[in-house]
C-alpha cells in the first residue's frame, strides 16, 4: 500500500485491567486461588502501544479517563512511546475491566467490564486539528457501544474522509455487538477502509459459520477485511474473496488478553511503513504470539 508519512491516530478506550489468573474452574461460593495484577489496558490504548512497539514512528491516542488514574495512564502511554491526548472526565471514574484468565493450556479469558469514562468520549472531545500530520486513523469498536462515542465516531469518520485519511476499525466485542445489532453496526462503519474482526465477530456480523466465508462476505461492505483467527492465524479478504491465509506463529500462551489488540497495532504499524496487507497480517500474527506469552494487553517494556 506504500509507505505513509505521518502519524497514526488511535481513538478509543483507556481502562485499568485487573487480571486474575486462576487454575481450573472457579469455585462457586468460596475461594479460588489466583495471581492478581493491576495493569493499564483498553483496546484502543493497547493498539496504540503495540503500534509504537512495532515501529510506527509517531502514535497518538485520544481517550477519556477519570481524574483518579489520569496521571498514571498518561505516564504509562508515554513510556510506551505513545503521545497521550487524554480527556479527564469530571464525573465518571476510569473504566475498569476484570479479566478472569484460566491459566490452563489455552489461557482463555472472560471479561467483566465497567466502561466508566472510556465510552463517554463525545463530539466535543474531537477537533479536526487532531488529524494534523496524521496518515491513518484507527477507531476502537468499543466506541460504538454508547451514544456519545457513536456520535464521536460519526464526526471523526467525516473529518478523516474530508482529509483523505484512511480509517480502520476493530469491532472489539462479539457480546456487545449482539446488543448493538448487526445492521446498525454495518451502517455505522460505512466509509471505513479496513475492518479487523475476530473469527466470532466476523461470523456474527454475517450470520455465517465458516470464518473464510464470513470474511469474504464482509469484504463486500468494507474494502479490506483482515479477520483474526487466533491459533489459526489470519484471513485477508478483498472484493468478496479471500486473498490470503496467514498462518499463526507457534507460542505457549499465558494470557490471551490483548492478543487481538497486539495484532491490530502491529498490522497498522506495518501498513504505515509500506507493507502490503498479507505481510502486515504476518506482523500482526507475530505480535499476537508475543502478546499471549505476557500477562496483560501491553507490549513488553523496552530498555
Amino acid at each position: 500500500m506504500g509507505t505513509r508519512d505521518g502519524a497514526l491516530l488511535v481513538v478509543g478506550d483507556v481502562v485499568t485491567d485487573v487480571i486474575a489468573r486462576h487454575q481450573g474452574p472457579l469455585a462457586s461460593g468460596t475461594d479460588t486461588a489466583a495471581a492478581i495484577r493491576t495493569v493499564p489496558g483498553g483496546a484502543g490504548a493497547n493498539v496504540a502501544c503495540w503500534a509504537a512497539h512495532r515501529g510506527c514512528g509517531e502514535v497518538r491516542l485520544l481517550g477519556r479517563v477519570g481524574a483518579e488514574a489520569a496521571d498514571w495512564h498518561e505516564r504509562e502511554l508515554s513510556a510506551s512511546g505513545v503521545e497521550p491526548c487524554l480527556v479527564v472526565d469530571p464525573e465518571a471514574p476510569t473504566g475498569t475491566v476484570i479479566c478472569l484468565v484460566d491459566a490452563g493450556a489455552d489461557a482463555e479469558r472472560t471479561f467483566l467490564t465497567d466502561s466508566g469514562a472510556s465510552l463517554r468520549l463525545e463530539p466535543g472531545d474531537w477537533s479536526d486539528a487532531l488529524l494534523d500530520g496524521v496518515a491513518w486513523l484507527h477507531l476502537s469498536g468499543y466506541l460504538l457501544f454508547s451514544a456519545p462515542s457513536r456520535a464521536l465516531v460519526t464526526v471523526a469518520l467525516a473529518s478523516a474522509r474530508a482529509r483523505g485519511v484512511p480509517v480502520s476499525l476493530d469491532p472489539a466485542s462479539a457480546g456487545f455487538l449482539v446488543e448493538l445489532g448487526v445492521d446498525r453496526f454495518l451502517a455505522l462503519v460505512e466509509g471505513v477502509d479496513v475492518l479487523l474482526p475476530s473469527r466470532d465477530e466476523a461470523c456474527l456480523l454475517t450470520g455465517l459459520q465458516d470464518a473464510a466465508d464470513a470474511a469474504a462476505k464482509l469484504s463486500r461492505h468494507v474494502p479490506l477485511v483482515v479477520a483474526k483467527q487466533g491459533a489459526d492465524g489470519a484471513l485477508v479478504a478483498r472484493s468478496g474473496a479471500i486473498s490470503a491465509h496467514v498462518p499463526a506463529v507457534p507460542t505457549a500462551p499465558r494470557d490471551t488478553t490483548g492478543a487481538g489488540d497486539a495484532f491490530t497495532g502491529a498490522f497498522l504499524a506495518a501498513l504505515l511503513t509500506g507493507a502490503g496487507p498479507q505481510e502486515a497480517a504476518l506482523e500482526g500474527c507475530r505480535a499476537g504470539a508475543l502478546a499471549v506469552e505476557l500477562v496483560g494487553g501491553r507490549p513488553p517494556e523496552t530498555g
